[in-house]
């Protein structure tokens, strides 16, 4: 039995940007203690895009919304609504979503960030929802950005191979066909926060000398914990979320997992019991580009007309905080 929600948002348009410049494991072997070999066969990254020194994350953000929009055949002024998520903001204030209006010169229009780490696009779907079906707005323009690349530590060979930069946008409003999400799942657990972070710069440690000696203004992650919890919490949120929509694994066409490691993708397809062949990545060009990852796919799909109407797609993330979700989408 399918979901019987009789009013859903849907998206209209898809977009990504990524810079120019790309970092190759080859390149990273002449930085830090590794080799291709190692790098691909633990995370399946060949390449990864890098920021320029003058690139912020709005930037990247306004060019992949420009794209987005292009796509859904509109201007920057049918949109009532920008929401980015990124945990790399522009400045702490204010938000990168101002600096993308600002941009885009989407005058006077609200915007707003949401920071949950690599799930900010998924949470932004579902906050979309709400505000479009209570008619708060009609068209809303969602980006996830970030610019991990210069909050890596390129000393830490463990995480500098993961990362790269990006930015992925969809147009969303109200679906006037069966297209448009189905449900959704979404959870936090504040006690796992340690797990993925970068401690300093925030109001529990400024910026000091000491913290910048100590390197706290870096990412830092406990490799082995976000693996087990990534896998237990994606599983948990596309059977939660499927079983919303009335929907079983067999009735999947695509699963877009976030895109943070090939094991953790691959582990939660065999925990879905999802055929490989229908478990989408892309890691392998982007690397891990946190809140872009699963927009950047869906544009990739998209544009290359892999998505039939009617194909179900799970999408499906985890991000720190520790945060989760998944949401079920008809195309």
């Amino acid at each position: 039995m399918e979901s019987q929600k009789k009013r859903k948002i849907k998206i209209t348009g898809t977009g990504f940007y990524a810079p120019d410049k790309i970092l190759t494991n080859f390149d990273l072997e002449k930085m830090v203690d590794t080799t291709d070999e190692w790098i691909f066969t633990r995370t399946g990254i060949r390449e990864r895009r890098i920021a320029s020194e003058d690139q912020a994350t709005s930037d990247l953000a306004v060019e992949a919304g420009k794209r987005a929009l292009k796509n859904a055949g509109l201007k920057v002024k049918d949109i009532d609504l920008i929401i980015v998520a990124t945990s790399t903001p522009d400045t702490i204030f204010p938000s990168t979503a101002c600096w993308v209006q600002k941009g885009l010169r989407a005058d006077h229009i609200p915007a707003f960030d949401i920071s949950v780490g690599c799930t900010g696009f998924l949470y932004g779907l579902i906050l979309a929802e709400g505000m479009i079906l209570s008619g708060i707005n009609k068209r809303i323009l969602l980006i996830g950005g970030e610019i991990l690349t210069k909050v890596t530590n390129w000393k830490d060979r463990n995480t500098c191979v993961l990362f790269g930069d990006a930015a992925g946008a969809v147009v969303l409003e109200e679906s006037d066909d069966d297209s448009g999400i189905l449900s959704y799942y979404w959870r936090a657990d504040g006690n796992l926060g340690n797990l993925l972070s970068q401690p300093g710069g925030g109001s529990r440690i400024p910026a000091s000398v000491q913290s910048i000696a100590q390197d706290l203004h870096y990412l830092q992650m406990k490799g082995n914990e976000v693996f087990k919890h990534a896998v237990k919490c994606m599983g948990e949120a596309a059977l939660e979320a499927l079983k919303s929509a009335g929907l079983k694994r067999e009735d999947v066409d695509y699963l877009i997992p976030h895109q943070a490691n090939i094991r953790i993708i691959e582990a939660t397809g065999r925990r879905l019991k999802i055929p490989r062949e229908k478990v989408y990545s892309n890691i392998h060009k982007y690397g891990n580009t946190s809140v872009a990852t699963i927009p950047i796919c869906l544009d990739e799909l998209h544009k290359a007309d892999k998505l039939k109407k009617g194909d179900v797609l799970v999408l499906d993330a985890f991000g720190a905080g520790f945060t989760w979700a998944a949401v079920v989408y008809r195309w």
